[in-house]
């Protein structure tokens, strides 16, 4: 064994290894040991960047013995002492299958994601973020932080200025590549405010590209919008608003036979209405360009670059599926368990399997890892609710008794006594004595809509109420009463700046008040659930949903289990192999984990945030302690109290269910004992 030499040319070897190996091997060590002092003890060491004296050589060499513990091992030992991942950096693949239910997963509906599961690590405790929709979903996986610090509240919000993308609308649906540029022009160029993990990727010199879903796909890199550093690929590539191709890119498409406009979803993309059944085709084509842009271009050409990367793929399917479904027109059965469903799901299951095949026939199967997550769960659409007024009115496009979409706009402003119209339709007057309703849930209410005293953003399977004039405080209990009386509530939680309202719980406790620039919404509404008489009352849900979707289409927004329940996985070198991780997982913690796996030291305005999930890594700790919890308002004059239940770990904190007891699927044990 050599524990100390000269090689020559000034230069020192010490365990068999030269002063510049361990310039690597100690800087390797202090970035993954959490000590900060690799500079110093560097210097104190005489290993200093260039060549080393002569006459320091011998002194070097006894005090490297020293810190070394005096001979123990070669450089080989201390090498293996390293956590894996500082040996050789790997590369990641994030895989969203968006909508994708824990428990549907098995080896008949997707048998690459079950695979996965159970050769790597299964999270068998995962969350989605409440409310549980894409967008802010989305920038939990991409920043690491809860919505409360990255301001997307819902797909619809209310953005407090007239959105030039959405002809002026204060009220769109934000899964768009062209309003997220015109929020980010608003908000200080960055309407996140955070950093996300692929533009600190990108950054930090690793190739990067994010490829599917139109909206998810562009909050990736939200700061990027040239195409010419993180390659971007969704529904608006090659068109009208959408992020540009950077020439290089453009010219290997066309090499390999492949459109510069992504394909549209064809026959996937009818949702059909009252009386036509929706689609009865999964979302095939679409994903299959996906999937040949990331396998025939992207992953041969970031092999070829020698650089580590990190691919986001988001697959559309199940959701855009599960919306659209034709399979259950006006029935709660099957509802989002049809066969077009379970084609959606299997669609998504083969993009993952083709990815991973080709990983390995590039060999690259061996240094990458592979996360896949889902944003929420979901759950069937009903209609039904005994208490409405706005039910009992007559609509031409609307089963008589059913919810019209706006039902919770139309509610309050006939509770209010005041006007409502319609942001969508370029503030119209509505009046559903007439037979009218707001075109997709969304309300301006007041006599004024461009000073409105009340704003309904229509998100499914819960709303956001905003409250955004002088009088807030004054108006918050009034429409909390509203609220309270109708049979589709199911839990309400408050701006904490309104105050305490019984019956409700503070925005706080759900990680919605932080440093988020967007306005934060006055309330949130969580609509019904109830199981429609399955083993397992999660996966055959049904909730009532404020949107353009017909009952027995799909839906999710709520926070009952069936929504928050999330698909979560991962395999690869960096996790463990076989393992089930009992612990909480979430959302926010993908971005933590993938950040710490890359070496990413990603800066941070908020402190919303979600965990490294070490139990899960090769080289990680033990599980941590979990703390179940309840949180429960006080009653209001109903009798109604809002319950949260939900899990600890350290300081972050995962949301099981929420609602009014009785009235959420999720909530049973602890509506037993209320």
């Amino acid at each position: 064994m050599i524990f100390g030499g000269d090689l020559g040319n000034g230069r020192v070897a010490i365990f068999g290894c030269s002063i510049r190996d361990w310039e690597g091997i100690v800087g390797a060590f202090f970035r993954f040991s959490g000590i900060k002092a690799e500079k110093e003890i560097l210097i104190s060491l005489g290993v200093a960047r260039g060549d080393v004296p002569t006459r320091h050589k011998g002194r070097i060499a006894v005090r490297f013995l020293g810190v070394l513990l005096a001979g123990s091992v070669c450089a080989v030992a201390l090498l293996a002492a390293v956590p894996a991942q500082a040996q050789t950096p790997h590369n990641v693949i994030l895989f969203v299958a968006d909508g994708l239910r824990r428990d549907i997963v098995n080896a008949k509906t997707a048998p690459t994601f079950a695979l996965v599961r159970d050769r790597g690590v299964n999270f068998a405790n995962s969350h989605a973020l409440v409310p549980t929709l894409t967008m802010p979903n989305a920038a939990a996986i991409a920043s690491g932080h809860y919505m409360g610090d990255t301001g997307p509240y819902g797909n619809t919000i209310y953005t407090g200025f007239p959105v030039p993308s959405a002809g002026g609308n204060v009220t769109p649906m934000i899964e768009n590549d062209a309003m997220i540029g015109d929020l980010d022009d608003h908000f200080s160029g960055n309407y996140l405010n955070e950093e996300t993990l692929l533009a600190a990727a990108r950054k930090a010199g690793y190739s990067t590209a994010a490829i599917g879903k139109v909206g998810p796909i562009a909050v990736q890199d939200v700061t990027e919008r040239t195409g010419e550093q993180t390659i971007i690929v969704d529904d608006s590539t090659g068109r009208n608003g959408g992020i540009p191709l950077g020439p290089a890119f453009a010219a290997a498409l066309q090499e390999a036979g492949l459109q510069l406009q992504a394909p549209t979803r064809g026959h996937n993309g009818k949702a059909g209405d009252a009386k036509t059944p929706g689609t009865k085709v999964a979302n095939i084509d679409q994903q299959r360009y996906f999937v040949d842009v990331t396998t025939k271009i992207i992953l041969p050409r970031f092999k070829a670059a020698g650089k580590p990367f990190v691919l986001v793929f988001w697959s559309r399917d199940p959701d855009g599926t599960q919306h659209y479904q034709g399979d259950s027109l006006g029935q709660l059965v099957p509802g989002i368990n049809g066969p077009t469903s379970m084609a959606s799901i299997k669609n998504a299951d083969d993009n993952l399997a083709a990815i991973l095949e080709t990983l390995r026939l590039l060999g690259l199967d061996g240094t990458t890892d592979i996360f896949i997550a889902a944003d929420h769960g979901f759950s069937t659409i009903s209609k039904e609710s005994k208490t409405s007024p706005s039910a009992r009115a007559s609509y031409g496009d609307v089963p008589s008794g059913q919810l019209p979409p706006g039902f919770v706009a139309i509610d309050l402003a006939q509770a209010l006594d005041l006007l409502l119209y319609d942001p969508d339709a370029k503030a119209a007057l509505v009046d559903p004595k007439a037979g009218q309703h707001p075109n997709r849930a969304n309300g301006l209410i007041g006599h004024d809509p461009s000073a409105p005293d009340v704003i309904v953003a229509g998100n499914g399977g819960s709303d956001l109420v905003y409250l955004p004039q002088t009088n807030a405080k004054d108006l918050a209990p009034k429409v909390v009463e509203a609220l309270l009386a109708q049979d589709y509530v199911s839990g309400l939680f408050v701006d904490n700046s309104l105050g305490f309202i019984p019956g409700t719980l503070p925005l706080s406790t759900i990680n919605l008040k932080g440093s988020a620039l967007t306005p934060v919404p006055a309330i949130v509404v969580n609509f019904r659930s109830f199981g429609t008489g399955c083993a397992k009352p999660a996966l055959c849900t049904a909730v009532v949903a404020d949107q353009i979707f017909q009952q027995g289409q799909g839906t999710h927004g709520s926070f009952s289990r069936a929504d928050t329940a999330n698909f979560m996985a991962a395999i690869g070198p960096d996790f463990r192999a076989r393992y089930i991780d009992r612990l909480p997982a979430s959302n926010a913690d993908v971005g933590k984990t993938l950040a710490y796996v890359l070496r990413l030291e990603i800066p941070r305005k908020g402190e919303l945030v979600g965990r490294v999930l070490d139990e899960s890594l090769k080289n990680g700790g033990k599980p941590a302690k979990v703390k179940s919890q309840t949180q429960i308002s006080k009653p209001a004059d109903n009798g109604l109290k809002t319950v949260l239940k939900l899990q600890v770990v350290g300081k972050t904190t995962y949301f099981d269910a929420a609602g009014f007891a009785g009235r959420s699927v999720g909530l049973d044990t602890v509506a037993k004992g209320q």
